[in-house]
């Protein structure tokens, strides 16, 4: 599909799938959060801390490489994390190897929030998004999800259910790999 002489601006075609791309993904992802928060109280952003947290080892990570993580700034999640501490989902720790750093560490009430907020999201998932295709529609929307994070410079999804490991914030991005139609 890829062509190796492209257009410099987008044609009216290209800028429509575009367009409905993001507008589309904007209201999923709207009504996704609306979800999580009806079933649990959780925010995106709380999810996401959660579910980082409840993937690392010890259910810690440096507040550095949870930013990275979830590729928010340090600054953002600083701010968040403090109001997810006030409500006792996550705690700061100093950092051994590190006085200027801190540690986030799952609490049990955020484990626990965690848990209970994640088979209702997985349905919401299921009923929002998952249901809306066929298995060989999924397929492809796999294929492209593949060839524009490789475009992106961005490490591939896990198919086994697990997410990447975490970056750290100096870890460089794999690099691009030309498509077959680029060499």
């Amino acid at each position: 599909m890829a062509t190796s002489k492209r257009r410099s601006m987008p044609t009216r075609r290209e800028l429509a799938i575009w367009r409905g791309y993001i507008e589309t993904y904007d209201i999923l992802r709207n009504r996704l959060e609306a979800r999580l928060h009806q079933d649990s109280e959780l925010s995106n952003g709380d999810y996401r801390v959660l579910l980082a947290l409840s993937e690392a080892e010890d259910h810690t990570l440096r507040s550095s490489t949870l930013a990275a993580h979830i590729e928010w700034e340090r600054s953002r999640l600083s701010g968040h994390l403090g109001r997810m501490e006030k409500r006792g989902l996550v705690r700061r720790e100093p950092c051994a190897e590190d006085a200027r750093g801190s540690q986030v560490v799952l609490t049990d009430e955020g484990e626990r929030a965690f848990r209970t907020s994640t088979v209702p999201h997985l349905q919401a998932i299921k009923e929002t998004f998952l249901d809306a295709f066929t298995d060989e529609q999924l397929d492809v929307l796999g294929e492209a999800t593949a060839a524009l994070r490789a475009h992106l410079g961005l490490p591939p999804i896990a198919t086994d259910g697990k997410s990447p490991a975490p970056r750290t914030p100096t870890s460089a991005p794999p690099p691009v790999v030309p498509s077959p139609a680029a060499t």
